[in-house]
C-alpha cells in the first residue's frame, strides 16, 4: 500500500508526532537497557524523555483535532469529545514533565521532607496524574476519535492502543505496576505507527476538499 512521500495537508502534526514518536521509542529502550534492575530510568535518558512529552503532548492534540476536522457529520460528536479528552490528557502530563524539569532537582524542593511527590516511582503524586493521562483520558479519546477515521488500518491502531493503555490502568489498581507496562505499548510503539499512517495515508482516505 502505497501512503506517498510527505504528509497531507491535516497530516503534518501527525507526521512530527510519528518521528518524535520513534525519537521516544529509542531513547525509552535505552534508558530501560541501562537502569539498574527496579531502579528508574537514568539521566540523561530521563530528561530527554520528559523534554519529548512536552513536545509530543501538543501534536497529539493536533492530530485529534485534524481527525475531527475531517470527520463525517455522524462522527464529528464522538471526533470533539476527542479532542477533549486528548486535550486534558496532554495538559495533565505536560504539567507533569514541566513540574519535574523546573522543580524537582531545584532547592528547596530537592530538600523538602515532601519531595517524593516528584519522584517516577508508585506510589507518588506525578506517577498517579500521569497515570491518569495516558491510562486514563488517552485511551477515552482515541476511543472516540477511532470511528471518525476513514482507514480501517488506522482505526484498528487506534482502538488496539487504547486497550493497551487501559489495561496498563489495571497496574495500580492491583498493585502491579509492570501491568503498566502494557500500556506504553499502546502509547509509545501502536499510537506513534498509527499517527505515521494517518500522516501519509493515500488521498482516496481524505474528504473532498481536503
Amino acid at each position: 500500500m502505497n501512503y506517498g512521500l510527505k504528509p497531507r495537508r491535516r497530516g503534518r502534526s501527525s507526521a512530527a508526532l510519528a518521528g518524535l514518536g520513534a525519537v521516544y521509542l529509542v531513547v525509552l529502550v535505552i534508558g530501560l537497557a541501562t537502569a539498574p534492575q527496579g531502579a528508574p530510568i537514568p539521566d540523561p535518558w530521563f530528561t530527554l524523555m520528559e523534554g519529548l512529552i512536552l513536545l509530543i503532548a501538543p501534536l497529539m492534540v493536533a492530530m485529534m483535532a485534524d481527525i475531527h476536522a475531517e470527520a463525517a457529520p455522524v462522527a464529528r460528536t464522538g471526533a470533539l469529545l476527542a479532542v477533549a479528552f486528548m486535550t486534558v490528557a496532554a495538559a495533565l502530563t505536560s504539567a507533569v514533565h514541566f513540574s519535574i524539569l523546573a522543580l524537582s532537582r531545584t532547592p528547596p524542593f530537592t530538600d523538602a521532607a515532601w519531595s517524593s511527590v516528584f519522584a517516577f516511582e508508585w506510589p507518588s503524586v506525578v506517577y498517579a496524574v500521569d497515570i491518569l493521562a495516558w491510562d486514563g483520558f488517552f485511551p477515552l479519546a482515541l476511543l472516540c476519535a477511532a470511528p471518525a477515521v476513514r482507514s480501517r488500518l488506522i482505526r484498528r491502531l487506534l482502538l488496539l492502543a487504547a486497550v493497551l493503555a487501559l489495561i496498563g490502568l489495571l497496574g495500580p489498581v492491583l498493585g502491579r505496576m509492570d501491568i503498566r507496562n502494557i500500556g506504553i505499548l499502546g502509547y509509545a510503539v501502536d499510537f506513534p505507527l498509527a499517527a505515521a499512517l494517518y500522516a501519509f495515508r493515500p488521498p482516496a482516505l481524505e474528504p473532498r476538499g481536503a
